[in-house]
């Protein structure tokens, strides 16, 4: 392999020009024949059994060049990319420019890590909000919890008020025609909840089991389905059902239901403020560690490449995917029910993913200005939380995390906290 030339282009590329000589190419095609001999057939020979000379004689001299090239290239890229000293981020495109018995010459545009230049990142001034919880925020989190530990019992011969739950037939049409999914029998609705178009929950209001009647509506502008939105809609409804939320008695046989660990309200109560003070503290304290990362990534410098955006993109949406999967639906479902194309989908993670390159370019530059180390016993540490974290042994946890990533995210770590150890961070609760 020669590298013939390396050119820098925009967007943080490298266009190296690699010619690969007879002697490499020879090979290659040696190899190429070798492997597809046997399925060749030529006049006046056995299948498998004609000379190389009479094949490429038969076929063309360039026979064989396709498969040389392939099986001979990857080498020589990987050589050329060690020699021209860059780091690829991404895969490259190939063209090959230049091809003859004798060697060929291809480009290869290979995306790299882009150079930063850094403002300032230690001594930054950030403000962080200071939560204190209250009795009040207690009490509102403990009524949710008597929510969701409520039972629904029929709300006798009242009419229907926000928050109850109803069970209806319902039937849409659109100028007199019925329209695809706009149409149940026995579908549980409660109100308030939001879950039909604007409108409809609250015209159910006012209503009592038994009775049947017409909900005047519009889709809304930008509703998925594009035949129906911004349209005028009637639905009949049939009301079967009108439930109501009771919620248990605030006491300590409730306490007992669903702790383990105390039997008054008070010891719940107490314990409960502590958590919340506890996750308070937390997100406020991230909140100014986030504000102190924009800040660096304001004051940066850096042109990213797009094959850094499309990774970040790739994986935002694989776990998108992921967390769809784990409430039981595919994303190919969840594209059909939004009216969204896989496209457009990824489009809107374009901001997030260029913020989430800048934020490691400029944590990785960190590491290395402040030559940022990592010990055994920093590595070690770290295996043991992870291992104690998910519950699985130290091997597979090693098995699973590579040695060098995990030293990269400790170093990233041990960067953020010499920018936190280093900021001037003002506390407020406003």
């Amino acid at each position: 392999m020669n590298l013939l030339s390396t050119d820098k282009l925009e967007k943080s590329r490298v266009a190296l020009e690699i010619e690969v000589p007879e002697e490499e190419f020879g090979q290659a095609l040696t190899a190429a024949y070798k492997k597809n001999a046997p399925k060749i057939t030529v006049p006046g020979f056995r299948k498998g059994k004609a000379p190389r000379k009479m094949i490429e004689q038969f076929y063309g001299e360039s026979v064989f060049f396709e498969d040389a090239v392939n099986a001979s290239y990857p080498k020589a890229y990987e050589d050329a990319v060690k020699e021209a000293g860059i780091d690829p981020v991404g895969r490259a495109d190939v063209e090959v420019i230049k091809l003859e018995k004798t060697g060929y010459t291809f480009k290869a545009t290979v995306p790299v890590k882009p150079e930063v230049t850094l403002g300032d990142y230690k001594g930054l001034t950030v403000t962080r909000k200071v939560v204190e919880v209250t009795d009040e925020m207690v009490d509102e989190e403990i009524t949710k919890l008597r929510e969701r530990n409520s039972r629904l019992i029929d709300a006798g011969d009242r009419a229907v008020k926000d928050g109850d739950t109803v069970l209806i037939d319902y039937s849409g049409s659109v100028n007199g025609e019925k329209f695809q999914g706009g149409t149940a029998e026995k579908q549980t609705l409660k109100i308030g909840s939001g879950q039909f178009i604007p409108g409809f929950e609250e015209k159910v209001i006012g209503k009592k089991a038994g009775e049947e009647f017409d909900i005047d509506v519009k889709f809304p502008e930008d509703y998925h389905a594009n035949e129906l939105a911004g349209k005028d809609a009637v639905f009949a409804i049939k009301l079967h059902e009108v439930k109501e939320t009771e919620l248990p008695d605030l006491d300590d046989e409730f306490v007992k239901d669903i702790s383990t660990e105390f039997d008054t309200v008070d010891a719940f109560k107490e314990d409960l403020k502590k958590k919340m003070q506890a996750d308070a503290d937390a997100k406020s304290e991230q909140e100014a560690e986030d504000k102190l990362i924009d800040k660096i990534v304001e004051g940066m410098t850096v042109e990213l490449p797009d094959a850094m955006i499309e990774q970040n993109i790739d994986q935002m949406t694989q776990e998108f995917d992921q967390r769809l999967r784990s409430q039981g639906l595919e994303l190919a479902t969840y594209l059909q029910i939004t009216g969204n194309n896989p496209e457009d989908f990824r489009k809107n993670f374009t901001e997030e993913a260029e913020k989430r390159a800048k934020v490691r370019l400029a944590l990785e530059k960190i590491v290395e200005a402040e030559e940022i180390k990592v010990s055994a016993e920093d590595i070690d540490a770290e295996y043991t939380k992870l291992a104690d974290q998910y519950k699985i042994e130290i091997d597979k946890i090693k098995t699973y995390i590579p040695e060098e990533e995990l030293t990269k995210d400790i170093q990233i770590n041990k960067a953020i906290d010499l920018i936190k150890e280093t900021a001037k961070i003002r506390k407020s609760s406003k």
